[in-house]
């Protein structure tokens, strides 16, 4: 990963909207005595053997206030997945904003993905509003692990799902070579645009209801649907006499399968896979997510998204022997993913009678290997879709032509 932010910042945010005014004062307080509880101050890397340590102590965390304008939010959300981290010794891996709006404002948090998922973050974020609120006592102590077991050295201690994972690169190989390359205007250029939209609580609902009567997942319709709006992009792809497929992966909270079962710990815990389609011009959405869902089925009972090391070790041993321009079309010409999928359901964070956000959602910039990341997030009454792309390959009519398929394939499957 750290290698990854060598060509372009590899930043996640997080952001809640919390009902009431700001109070700047008490939140900038609350925020430098979480991290210091936390112990998540004065952080330093060691980029030879991939180690890490926090010191400790103060902090003073930035927190930058924006004016509540006409796309104030999203702009800043998009500068903040653009700007590196100085990752010098004893630096910050989070930097905090908030736009005020009219009885509520936004808290973002904007983090260096490197050190700690989604999963995480969210307990963090959680902690710092639960105390703002008055949910919990700012007095208030969650013990956390900060050095949590490496799951990156996971194969060489089951070799059992080592060689599951080794049996299934030829398939892998196969589908890189048929899968249809993104179109790239400038192969430097790896800056992240960024855009925003939501489905209905009502089309969820439906959707969850349709995906059981199709047996399959709502994350295999959700990635079938994402794949029939990369359809039409790649032209000419169906008449190719070679790859003709479209690939999405799909990243997999791996806490649970590597005994991580809380949030106690502070860390990176991520998998991913793969699906290969060839999506026809009059396949259906049902049809292909189930297509789907055989795909998914054998990669989750096999465990393979656990295999992600084995493809990252690769990367890493490769990327330091090539030259700058050679590393930026790397992924693209060997791993042509059209785009993937990070999906999560927070509702059961917050339990009833909490004081909870008004909304929540999450964005993670894209690497060279995925130009375009969808981030779900099923929180209150919505499903919040954020979508990071390059600029390089996707343009702005293209990411709205992409949300207006995305909601009328979502509404149309929910109303089947």
């Amino acid at each position: 990963m750290l290698q990854w932010n060598d060509l372009h910042p590899y930043n996640a945010v997080n952001v809640m909207r919390i009902p009431g005014a700001l109070d700047f004062e008490r939140l900038q307080k609350i925020i430098n005595g979480t991290l210091q509880t936390w112990g998540l101050t004065g952080l330093t890397l060691n980029r030879k053997n991939g180690n890490f340590h926090y010191h400790g102590g103060p902090v003073q965390c930035e927190i930058k206030t924006i004016a509540a304008e006409e796309n104030s939010l999203s702009a800043e959300i998009e500068l903040q997945i653009n700007t590196a981290f100085t990752t010098d010794e004893n630096f910050n891996p989070f930097r905090f904003f908030a736009v005020q709006e009219q009885n509520s404002f936004a808290l973002g948090l904007a983090y260096f993905h490197a050190v700690a998922d989604d999963g995480a973050v969210i307990f963090l974020l959680k902690e710092i509003v639960d105390i703002y609120t008055g949910e919990i006592q700012e007095n208030h102590s969650t013990p956390v692990d900060l050095y949590p077991a490496r799951h990156d050295q996971l194969l060489r201690h089951h070799p059992a799902l080592l060689a599951r994972k080794l049996a299934t690169i030829p398939s892998l190989v196969s589908n890189m070579k048929n899968s249809s390359r993104p179109c790239c205007r400038d192969s430097h250029n790896m800056e992240n645009g960024f855009d925003f939209f939501s489905l209905k609580l009502e089309t969820l609902k439906s959707l969850l209801k349709i995906a059981k009567t199709w047996d399959v997942k709502l994350n295999d319709l959700f990635l079938a649907i994402l794949m029939k709006c990369f359809s039409p992009l790649a032209v000419g792809r169906e008449q190719a006499a070679q790859r003709r497929k479209i690939s999405v992966g799909c990243v997999v909270n791996i806490r649970n399968e590597t005994g991580m079962r809380d949030h106690q710990a502070f860390g990176l815990f991520l998998g991913s896979f793969t699906v290969s389609h060839e999506v026809p011009g009059g396949i259906s959405v049902k049809n292909l997510a189930q297509d789907i869902r055989r795909q998914t089925l054998a990669i989750k009972r096999k465990k393979l998204f656990l295999g992600t090391p084995l493809e990252m070790a690769f990367a890493r041993l490769l990327l330091p022997w090539l030259s700058a321009k050679r590393r930026g079309k790397l992924f693209r010409q060997n791993f042509p993913l059209w785009g993937g999928i990070t999906n999560m359901n927070l509702n059961s964070l917050w339990q009833p009678g909490e004081k909870c956000p008004l909304e929540y959602f999450r964005a993670v910039s894209t690497g060279p290997a995925v130009p375009l990341v969808l981030s779900i997030t099923t929180f209150n009454d919505f499903v919040n879709i954020a979508i990071t792309f390059r600029t390089s390959i996707f343009s702005a009519a293209q990411i709205e032509k992409i949300k207006t398929s995305f909601l009328e394939m979502s509404e149309q499957s929910a109303a089947a």
